[in-house]
């Protein structure tokens, strides 16, 4: 582990979009000879998991390694060390100012700076091992179980980390299979979250009905249990089905935080309440990014990115005792692929338009957007 001597500790717990993204940016221009970066994570891989959506239901030939990045090479001329444990406390120093990681093996960390990166708990079919042959395996097993199965059902449609998950796992089933019956519950009227145009998400939904895959909206399934050959929703329409996949969102990793520092620090949604300098209020020492910061936008890959470059550059400020910038968000971009073909896309920039299948076909269908989402990270 680097040495704190002289030097102060920048602790990220996290590695993923957001985390990662902070790491690399830090390293780029990192004066080691007055900071130290530490980057904790229980894997040793941050996985581009907008591609995994594709994996779980197909192996494209050489996707499984490029969707997986070793965190210790995440950093920049070596200007950093990784860490591979998990987080189980934060411990705050009594003079107010930096404090303790403590580690699952009680080992402690100390920092100056802390960067919340921790991610979200999947409840779902992606909630990945930390192992990657035990990654690799759930992955394969994935595709054998969806393989088999003739009548699938996914339950939940709503816009989540991994752009939205049910229509994307829908359409690369039915692109993969297209005499499978597919079928999604949701809760709300039409697909997606009303953050997002109507115009949009009707587009979306005759995609979806082009590619034969229903809709059951206004319904929910509470019981998984499939019970000979059907499951039955809340307002009693059976389903036929022989596979369930949940694909509801997922839920911020911040219980750890919340035990740490008193559930002050959190939204009701148990996201993390932030400043505009995405400082946790009352911890100015610590930084959040990525999926866990209470901020009114969508969750992606490209918003953590964007809290990172914020991030990274705020650290240094204060550590320095400067002054920090502000967050101010971005429009809502969001590319839907439906298989390899094709999908739905909508750009929230001037007046809000929609794109059809050439778009999300060369933009993202083909390739997955696999060197543009790992760019910044290699």
């Amino acid at each position: 582990m680097a040495t704190r001597i002289g030097r102060k500790n920048i602790v990220i717990i996290g590695g993923g979009a957001g985390g990662a993204i902070t790491a690399r940016t830090l390293s780029k221009s990192l004066d080691t000879s007055k900071f130290n970066l530490i980057l904790i994570d229980p894997r040793p891989n941050f996985i581009l998991l907008p591609a995994t959506v594709r994996l779980v239901v197909s192996k494209p030939e050489g996707i499984e390694d490029q969707v997986l990045i070793p965190l210790k090479d995440i950093f920049i001329k070596g200007r950093g060390t990784f860490i591979q444990a998990k987080v189980d406390t934060i411990e705050k120093s009594e003079k107010g100012r930096g404090g303790n990681v403590v580690l699952s093996n009680n080992e402690r960390v100390a920092f100056d700076a802390l960067v919340l990166s921790p991610g979200s708990t999947w409840p779902n079919n992606f909630g990945f091992p930390d192992d990657p042959k035990q990654l690799r395996q759930y992955w394969a097993d994935s595709r054998a179980s969806i393989k088999a199965a003739n009548s699938i059902v996914l339950v939940g449609g709503g816009a989540v980390g991994l752009g939205v998950l049910s229509t994307e796992l829908a359409g690369e089933i039915a692109d993969t299979w297209p005499e499978k019956s597919i079928t999604i519950v949701q809760g709300n009227k039409n697909v997606l979250n009303e953050d997002y145009p109507q115009k949009f998400r009707n587009a979306l939904e005759s995609a979806l009905a082009a590619r034969q895959i229903k809709l059951v909206t206004n319904d929910y399934l509470d019981d998984l249990q499939i019970d000979r050959g059907y499951v039955k929703t809340r307002n009693g329409k059976r389903i036929q089905a022989d596979l369930v996949l949940t694909t509801r969102g997922p839920k911020p990793n911040t219980d750890f935080i919340a035990h740490s520092l008193g559930d002050d620090v959190l939204a009701p949604n148990g996201s993390l309440n932030v400043e505009p300098t995405l400082q946790l209020p009352n911890h100015p020492e610590i930084f959040a990014v990525g999926d866990v910061v209470n901020w009114p936008e969508q969750k992606q890959l490209l918003k953590a990115q964007a809290h990172g470059a914020i991030v990274a550059a705020n650290v240094i400020a204060y550590l320095k005792g400067k002054s920090l910038k502000e967050y101010k968000g971005s429009p809502e971009v969001i590319v839907v692929m439906l298989g390899k073909t094709g999908g739905v896309g909508y750009m929230g920039f001037l007046w809000g338009f929609v794109l059809g299948d050439w778009f999300v076909r060369m933009m993202k269908s083909k390739s997955l957007m696999l060197g543009p989402l790992k760019g910044p990270y290699v």
